[in-house]
């Protein structure tokens, strides 16, 4: 990390936990990327809600890319986000890289039954024990993943 940026990181985050109180409390549902995601389909009346989430999520972070063209990593003035390559040591090309990394990110979520999204924002707000664990094991593979590839 280059440099702290709190302001944009508090205005953010307050921001992902408003949506979810609004999702939750307007239509009972929690804010889960995964399971909105992966009950998308087969397209029902009851999964327009989900379609609509998910582009206004989408549209949401294309309109904030426009209004502060250099909201990236840094904040504002920071650089540009950029996807990360993969590692040279591995010898396995960048796509098949991200492309197993989303794979493996996939089975997760659903052994885990949920995401980052649903069990650190919204289950940790309910006081959920399964997803204190979960947020446990989320940040001990995301420290062990980032000790052995060196990535960042």
């Amino acid at each position: 990390m280059d440099s702290l940026s709190p302001l944009p990181a508090l205005v953010g985050g307050a921001l992902i936990g408003l949506a979810s109180a609004v999702l939750w409390l307007g239509n009972g549902r929690i804010a889960g990327i995964s399971g909105i995601f992966g009950h998308v389909l087969p397209v029902t009346s009851a999964a327009l809600w989900r379609v609509v989430f998910l582009v206004a999520l989408i549209l949401g972070a294309l309109g904030a890319a426009y209004l502060i063209p250099g909201l990236g990593v840094g904040g504002p003035t920071g650089k540009p986000a950029t996807l990360v390559s993969a590692p040279a040591w591995t010898g396995i090309p960048t796509p098949v890289w991200l492309a197993a990394a989303g794979l493996l990110t996939g089975i997760g979520t659903r052994i885990g039954n949920g995401c980052t999204s649903g069990h650190g924002v919204c289950g940790l707000a309910r006081l959920s024990k399964r997803s204190l664990v979960a947020v446990i094991v989320f940040f001990g593979v995301a420290i062990v993943t980032v000790a052995v590839t060196r990535i960042v």
